[in-house]
């Protein structure tokens, strides 16, 4: 599938870091694109800035998703999904003081993680489903995932219990879409320079950076971009996570 002026997708997480890297590497290839996000984020602001339509919404949300699959639709045939939208919460199975971690905010992290995950990629293929097929395809889904999905740290058991699911759903989404030519594949990435990590110290940043083994580095939004683009344009990508961290294994702690 090529990226250019007849690709339409949508993207999204798509005002900031990987979610905003993926829609501008997409435009500039010429492809249309829709970036959802949340209706406080600078995504009205960014869309201008790119040249992307911008349609607030929940990931979580049935009719808001439909909104941003709808706005697509009137752009052209949908043919691709980078989905980057997510949280992180940290909490401990047992806090410092004996109490048992917060049901409430692990069961967050997983609807907006996990459950939003399979929201998006259960509407965008239903709309996908409806196209005409070019090339032997309709189109694909990109979720993304992370490497705590398989060493998740001490303190990131939602997140990990999150990601992990999107892992394991991505080979039976894209045996299930298969029939309907459409493909699923996941991005696990490693720490990534995105404005999550700006709000680490210095220290924190660099200590992080020098733990990935080469390039030994917080990787580029960029770089998730261009990975996505990729499976985007190559067919035969389906049903695989792909880790995208430098050979990193996360410690413990």
């Amino acid at each position: 599938m090529k990226i250019d002026q007849n690709l339409v997708a949508v993207v999204t997480g798509g005002a900031s870091g990987l979610g905003r890297a993926s829609a501008e590497k997409l435009i500039a290839g010429g492809a249309r694109v829709v970036i959802a996000d949340l209706a406080t984020s600078d995504g009205e602001a960014v869309a201008k800035e790119i040249g992307a339509t911008f349609v607030p919404a929940d990931v979580t949300s049935e009719d808001q998703m439909n909104a941003v699959f709808d706005a697509a639709d009137a752009l052209g045939p949908l043919r691709a999904v980078v989905h980057c939208a997510g949280r992180g919460g940290p909490i401990r199975v047992v806090d410092r003081d004996g109490n048992p971690g917060s049901l409430e905010i692990y069961e967050n992290v997983v609807r907006i993680n996990l459950v939003g995950s399979f929201n998006v990629l259960r509407l965008g293929a239903a709309h996908m489903a409806r196209t005409e097929p070019v090339e032997g395809e309709r189109g694909v889904v990109i979720m993304t995932a992370s490497v705590a999905a398989f060493e998740g740290q001490i303190g990131q058991i939602p997140y990990a219990s999150a990601k992990a699911g999107i892992v394991g759903m991505t080979i039976v989404a894209a045996r299930d879409l298969a029939g309907r030519y459409i493909r699923v594949c996941t991005i696990a990435p490693g720490t990534f320079d995105t404005p999550i990590l700006a709000r680490l110290s210095d220290d924190v940043r660099s200590s992080l950076a020098k733990a990935v083994p080469h390039p030994s580095r917080l990787g580029h939004a960029s770089e998730f971009a261009l990975l996505a683009a990729q499976i985007i344009e190559n067919p035969m990508l389906n049903g695989e996570t792909i880790r995208l961290d430098g050979a990193i294994r996360m410690p413990p702690r």
